[in-house]
């Protein structure tokens, strides 16, 4: 069943996302804040990650996976499916559904890409572009067991509410450094990926 753009709690989502005819160009929104972690000489890698919107009764949804303890990466983490863009990728919209496909088994027909969200700059050397896409309601997971440990989905109201988004200090090649992590009781949801949902929040007031 092909996905539907239709979300009823948030209609007017597109117009807060960068069109998918026109990808925002430059480094990641929070380079700043990456000063004396990555080498200013780096070559970032070209990533793309999926954030996938559910459309469910009691209102929207984000799709999140937990990697597997075994990845040499990211290990145990939450994240959205994706990984770096491959030269056969037409674009990190092509990379985006790739990988959701490789990770979680959920096809290009249940998936409906409405735009792009502001790149992030890693400590690990990417440069991460999420693509927003609506999710089919009827999607079912199959999660490659080598990579996800879980798929669930959080409500996006929840994340949206910046009661429930906090700062983590941490201490990273010898200097503190502060990471958005929300107090979500079922999943510890930090770094990158908390990074990009606390951009989607920025770009969804924007609008309202």
């Amino acid at each position: 069943m092909a996905a539907s753009s239709a979300l009823t709690d948030w209609p007017d989502l597109a117009s807060a996302l960068h069109p998918l005819n026109d990808p925002p160009h430059g480094p990641g929104w929070n380079l700043a804040e990456l000063h004396d972690l990555v080498p200013n000489d780096a070559v970032s890698i070209e990533a793309a990650v999926l954030v996938g919107l559910v459309p469910r009764e009691e209102g929207t949804h984000v799709l999140l996976t937990r990697r597997t303890d075994a990845l040499r990466q990211h290990a145990g983490q939450v994240s959205f499916p994706g990984g770096r863009i491959e030269p056969d990728d037409s674009d990190a919209v092509a990379a985006a559904l790739r990988e959701t496909h490789e990770e979680i088994g959920v096809g290009a027909r249940q998936i409906h890409p409405l735009g792009f969200l502001d790149p992030l700059a890693t400590i690990t050397g990417y440069r991460v572009q999420p693509v927003v896409a609506v999710l089919a309601s009827d999607y079912v997971a199959h999660p490659d067991p080598n990579e996800v440990a879980d798929v669930f989905e959080v409500p996006l109201a929840f994340l949206l509410d910046p009661a429930n988004l906090a700062t983590h200090t941490l201490d990273f090649r010898g200097r503190p450094r502060e990471v958005f992590e929300y107090r979500y009781p079922a999943q510890r949801i930090w770094g990158a990926t908390a990074s990009m949902l606390y951009n989607l929040r920025q770009r969804l007031e924007a609008i309202r």
